[in-house]
């Protein structure tokens, strides 16, 4: 047995960068922080590196609300503040580093990737004894070809070709070295700095279930590669909304202003149709209507814009574990006309609710003339909601 054979491991840190706002998601908060199988995107890298036994501790990079969200750390843990780029925030957390030498290992990992396993740690860790650095890979499936202009060009050689995932592991003091080094120099990953220094970095098996959350249909892909799918309910909730139209006010309808000669009475801004969503997901949820949340009675929603109330909805989704597969409006009025406004309704709620926009079905109708709607004394809403819910 040799002398290094009795050597102690070196102690792991964890990077785990959650500075990013996600925007593409199009999500209403970072997309760090939404739901996946009933707790945060971000937790689930937290919770897989604080049971890992190898690691000794990390830095979280993210803002302040991000870290005032997810509440405590786990321990040994700290935070750091993001950069503007990849690279300045993974430079903020080295030099936060202060207590760990350069002999330490080190795991820098994007938390838009929760599919992190201790597989692919072990695999990491294990190449860094006989390496500088180490990334995880996955084959290329897919045929490639060069674009231009939307026309497909030559097919590239896929065979050389492989898909870098996180987290990348590095001894330390190389990690440090390689952005002292990098002051002019950007880079997408920590790997390609370590090459510039003439290191070679060496590739391991990475997992499918390291799929990156991009845009928000990714929520589905990864569902699925974690196996969350089989453990979600499907619920349904239908919301109704009646309101007098009276003259000189604004008419709000679908969380739009429509010019109009009349507007709806209420004690907020009487928008019958976000009223009527609101009490759908609300009814989905089992939690209450609208004026359980909002009383009429209570002067601080005298005149509020009702897309709060349907905002509110939504982070229940959210708090719940849960996602809005999609909504149905209808909306009954003689007057004004709904569909020139169809489009805009549908945009502002898809905005309102962080859902893609072919999930909002907006619809309008008459009673032909007949009832408090065909004298046109009031506009009426109906809803539905369909949830995705995680089972108790």
């Amino acid at each position: 047995m040799t002398e290094s054979a009795f050597l102690p491991a070196p102690p792991v840190a964890v990077i785990l960068l959650a500075g990013g706002q996600g925007t593409r998601a199009g999500f209403r908060q970072p997309k760090q922080l939404e739901a996946l199988g009933g707790k945060p995107v971000l937790w689930w890298s937290l919770d897989a590196f604080a049971a890992h036994p190898a690691i000794s501790g990390g830095v979280l990079v993210a803002n302040d609300d991000v870290v005032a969200a997810i509440g405590d750390l786990p321990n040994a843990w700290t935070s750091a503040d993001p950069g503007a780029e990849r690279q300045q925030s993974v430079g903020n957390a080295l030099a936060s580093m202060t207590g760990w030498d350069d002999e330490a290992l080190v795991l820098v990992h994007d938390a838009a990737r929760p599919g992190v396993t201790a597989e692919v740690i072990d695999r990491l860790l294990a190449a860094l004894g006989n390496a500088e650095a180490a990334i995880p890979t996955l084959p290329v499936p897919d045929t490639l070809v060069e674009q231009a202009a939307h026309l497909a060009g030559d097919v590239v050689d896929r065979g050389a070709l492989a898909r870098v995932q996180t987290p990348q592991a590095f001894h330390l003091g190389t990690l440090r070295r390689a952005h002292a080094e990098a002051v002019e120099a950007a880079a997408t990953d920590d790997a390609q700095l370590v090459r510039r220094l003439g290191l070679p970095v060496v590739a391991v098996p990475g997992d499918a279930r390291l799929h990156k959350l991009t845009y928000a249909e990714d929520m589905a892909i990864l569902n699925g590669l974690l196996g969350i799918d089989r453990m979600t309910r499907t619920a349904v909730g239908m919301g109704y909304d009646v309101h007098r139209l009276v003259a000189d006010k604004p008419l709000w309808i679908g969380g739009i202003e429509i010019a109009h000669s009349h507007g709806l009475e209420g004690h907020s801004d009487a928008d019958v149709a976000l009223h009527a969503l609101t009490d759908a997901i609300l009814g989905a949820l089992g939690d209450g209507d609208i004026g359980d949340h909002f009383p009429p009675s209570d002067p601080q929603w005298r005149g509020a814009a009702s897309h709060r109330f349907l905002g509110f909805a939504a982070e229940r989704v959210t708090a719940r574990g849960g996602r809005i597969d999609h909504v149905d409006l209808t909306i009954i009025a003689e007057a004004p006309k709904i569909g020139p406004h169809r489009a805009a309704m549908r945009a502002r709620i898809s905005e309102i609710l962080a859902i893609p926009l072919e999930r909002v079905s907006v619809k309008a109708t008459t009673t032909e003339r007949l009832g408090f709607t065909g004298r046109r004394e009031g506009i009426a809403a109906q809803a539905a909601a369909t949830l995705q819910l995680p089972e108790n």
